[in-house]
């Protein structure tokens, strides 16, 4: 088989204006979802270490259900199924967002769980016993301390979540993938425009790991 096949620099070139238009809305919904996400995962990993089993047990229904479903059935069930319940339409972008702060949400969930329980409970015991409320020992000796700790898996379910918002190109989401597919439907130059939607997704991630060590190089970050 005679395969004459040269990558086509000047394509891939000419299709990153059209590709920078979707960075906006990729940065939007993973962002937005995520911040959103990190308040579920705050109460939520908050009430699956709550010694009260009628509040534990739905913290973890919820994280089990978005953990073991993956997030392109969550994102059409938002999109094509919630609707039918509500009886209304739901914009796609909004969709987005809820797909991923509900799927991030789960996953913070456990974040949250981890970093707070990796604190030693001697550290709890010599707050109470130098006065301060156990609301207060939680604000002032044991969030500070499990946020910094959480820091960096955060960061990687950052990187995870806005790679997951590719997978939105299937309900009509104008993010990197969607404007690759507009584009390669004119141009028929899908292994350069795909490529640079990966280098252009690579250059996100890339950006928030060096931020992550950054802060890591700082002390910011970790024990």
């Amino acid at each position: 088989m005679d395969v004459n096949f040269q990558f086509d620099w000047q394509a891939a070139i000419a299709s990153i204006p059209y590709l920078l238009d979707g960075i906006p809305w990729t940065l939007i919904i993973s962002f937005g979802g995520l911040a959103i996400g990190f308040v579920i995962g705050i109460v939520f990993g908050l009430l699956r270490i709550s010694p009260l089993w009628l509040l534990r047990w739905p913290a973890v229904a919820y994280i089990e259900i978005f953990r073991g479903t993956p997030v392109l059935v969550q994102v059409l069930f938002i999109f094509y199924g919630l609707p039918q319940i509500i009886g209304g339409p739901i914009d796609a972008v909004t969709a987005g967002i809820a797909a991923i702060a509900l799927n991030a949400g789960a996953y913070i969930s456990e974040i949250v769980r981890g970093g707070v329980q990796s604190i030693e409970k001697g550290q709890r015991e010599a707050a109470l016993s130098l006065g301060l409320s156990r609301a207060q020992a939680f604000r002032y000796v044991i969030w500070p301390q499990a946020l910094r700790r959480m820091i960096p898996a955060l960061g990687n379910q950052g990187i995870v979540s806005i790679k997951d918002t590719s997978l939105f190109s299937v309900i009509g989401v104008g993010e990197l993938v969607r404007q690759g597919q507009i584009y390669i439907a004119t141009t028929f130059t899908a292994l350069e425009v795909y490529f640079m939607v990966a280098m252009l997704y690579l250059a996100i991630t890339l950006s928030l790991s060096f931020a992550l060590r950054l802060l890591e190089r700082r002390g910011l970050v970790g024990q």
